[in-house]
This record gives C-alpha cells, structure tokens and sequence, in this order.
C-alpha cells in the first residue's frame, strides 16, 4: 500500500493571528501530516510496552500479534478495513482456534490498532465484534486435591506451598501475590494494588492465610521485600507442574495454578455468597465474569426437590389443608345453617326478647 497523507485544518492556508496587549499568538492550521503504512509487527514493536506491562500476559500478546503478523503476510498498511478483520477472524477459526480464542487475539489486536489510529498511524479502525462464547466447564479442586497437591508442592518449596494456600484463599491472579509487597497487608487484610483490570481491591485474610504470610524477622537487612518476592512465576509453575504429576493430575490440562482462583470462587458460591460480593472479592470487572460461577449455586433450588419427591397422598392433605387454610369463616357449616334460619323463628325470637323486657 503507498503512503497517504491527510491534510488537516484550513484548505485555503489562511491562519488565525490572535493578539492581547502583551503578546501575540500565531497559529498555522494547514499543517501537512503524512500517514505512512506499517506493519502489524512493527505497530506492536513502538507501542508494546506503551501497553502492556511485562509478564506472562505481554508474552501471550506478543505470540497473539505475531501469529496476526503471519497471517497477513507482512502486509504494510495504513487502513485496517472490516474486510480485513473478517479475513483474519475466518482463517483462524479455520486453524481451529474458538470463539473464545479468537476473542482474545482480537482484544490484543483492537487495542493495538486503537493506540496507533490515536497516534495518527493508521486512518480508521474496523468494527470489533466479540465472537460468542459457549460456557464451558468450569474445573476447580476437590478437598482431597487441595490436600494431596499441597503436600507434594511443601515437599518441594515451602514458599511455594505458602503461595498455594495464600492463592486458594484469597482468588487472586498468581501475578497479583507475586507482586505483594510488606506494605500491601495491614490489620488482617490484604490490598492488591496491580491488577490485570487496574482496579486495586483489598479483600479480609482467612486465618490460614495469615499463618502462611507472617512477616519473617529482619536477619542482616535481608527481608524479602514482599511474601513471594523470592519466587518467580517460571519456578512457581516448574514446582507445581511436579507436584502436579506426582498425585496423578498430570494429564489433566486444566490443573493450572488459575484453578486456586476458579476453586476459591466456586467455594465462595457454595457457600451461599451472593454473586455481587464474589465479584468485588475476585475483582472483576464486570459482573458477567462472575457469573460462570452462578450455577453452582444450588442453595436456592433445594425447596424445589423437596417439593417434588412429596408422596402423592401428601401432596393432596397440603392442598386441602391449604384450601381450608384460605376458606372464610362465613362460609363454614356452622354459619350456614344459622343463616338458613326460617323468618318465623327470627320474629319468634324478636317477640320474646321484647316480653322479656
């Protein structure tokens, strides 16, 4: 594609001069900029670290961007067109990628393109159309799991046993504790200022959590700075990809250290928690994120069981006793019968009480 160039302001070249009593502004509004045509790699190189901040999910975006790269040939551009985007969403979809997949490839492409058409390098942006997503199994750890991992993680590193039971806990993004610092805990709670939505949050600590993250004494000025400062996310997944084999979860794809955040809030959901309060102490940021979870929320759905399973003579004594539950009182066999009283005896009676007085 050639370059471009988009002229800005008066076409006829005429400028604005505005004066004051002390100074005098000029100001030339037929500035030429020109709009060259790049490549999709070289856009990510200038604005990466603009972007996104170092660490596993810049490494996913770089492999996301790159792949994008490939597909369109190295092409250079200066306007990224609907037709484009459409090319690139089918031919991933043809190398088998899900909808969901192809979601996130396209955030990391929609925000790149959005900071470059800020940034004057390309001339508009495509419409990005979140591609619908099914719900998928949601995979979190039984007790007995918790227990067998954890006890081959400790026989291992004591740190990073300590980081488990603090990620299990807490729901937190493994990125989150590792970035904690002595200063992001206070009074039995726990902050977390670097998020992956940029919202900090600070959540209560179970008493567990507590035990595993008390502040070690100062020895020749060599406290850690933070709790898990000392381990890195590369050594944390090595230890829990060995444990992980070791008590027979091996071949399971989804034992990733991010099953602590699903299993603390699949427990939180059991347990009764409303979804609003699940979402504030996962920190997501919207509302729909959390409600994967809400179907294990069976709680409110066991009357209906009961109700269900009643025997059908049971079932007809509840109508009845419900039926007379709401029957009136005026329309009782007692109250009938008075009412059905001949005239005669009602004069009758009028008479006598007249002679009794």
């Amino acid at each position: 594609m050639s370059n471009e160039a988009i002229q800005e302001g008066d076409p006829s070249g005429h400028f604005a001069v505005f004066s004051s009593q002390n100074s005098k502004f000029r100001y030339t509004y037929n500035k030429i900029r020109e709009v060259k045509s790049h490549r999709i790699g070289e856009l990510f190189a200038a604005y990466r670290d603009i972007l996104w901040d170092d660490g596993r999910h810049k490494y996913n975006v770089s492999s996301f961007i790159g792949e994008i790269d490939e597909i369109l040939l190295g092409e250079r551009f200066s306007t990224f067109d609907q037709n484009t985007l459409d090319n690139l969403i089918g031919t991933l979809r043809q190398r088998g990628n899900s909808n969901a997949t192809i979601n996130r490839k396209m955030a990391a492409l929609s925000k790149l393109l959005r900071k470059a058409h800020k940034m004057g390098d390309i001339h508009s942006l495509p419409e990005f159309r979140r591609q619908k997503e099914r719900a998928g199994r949601i995979r979190f750890l039984e007790r007995d799991e918790e227990a067998r991992l954890f006890a081959a993680i400790r026989s291992r590193s004591e740190d990073a046993y300590r980081l488990s039971v603090f990620l299990v806990d807490t729901g937190c993004r493994l990125g989150e504790a590792l970035g904690l610092i002595w200063n992001d805990i206070q009074e039995h709670r726990v902050s977390f200022w670097i998020t992956k939505s940029g919202r900090s949050r600070t959540i209560p600590m179970t008493e567990r959590v507590k035990e595993v993250i008390k502040l070690p004494p100062n020895t020749e000025g060599r406290r850690p700075k933070g709790p898990f400062t000392k381990l890195s996310q590369a050594q944390y997944r090595a230890i829990w990809n060995e444990a992980k084999a070791e008590v027979g979860l091996g071949a399971d794809e989804q034992v990733v250290p991010h099953i602590l955040r699903h299993t603390c809030a699949s427990r939180l959901v059991q347990g009764g928690i409303d979804i609003r309060r699940v979402q504030m102490w996962l920190g997501h940021q919207t509302l729909s994120m959390t409600m994967r979870y809400a179907h294990l929320a069976t709680n409110d759905l066991d009357g209906c069981v009961v109700v269900l399973e009643k025997p059908r003579g049971e079932e007809a004594s509840s109508r009845s006793a419900e039926s007379s539950v709401f029957a009136s009182p005026l329309t009782t066999p007692s109250s009938s019968k008075s009412a059905r009283k001949p005239k005669s005896e009602a004069v009758k009676a009028v008479g006598k009480s007249s002679k009794v007085k």
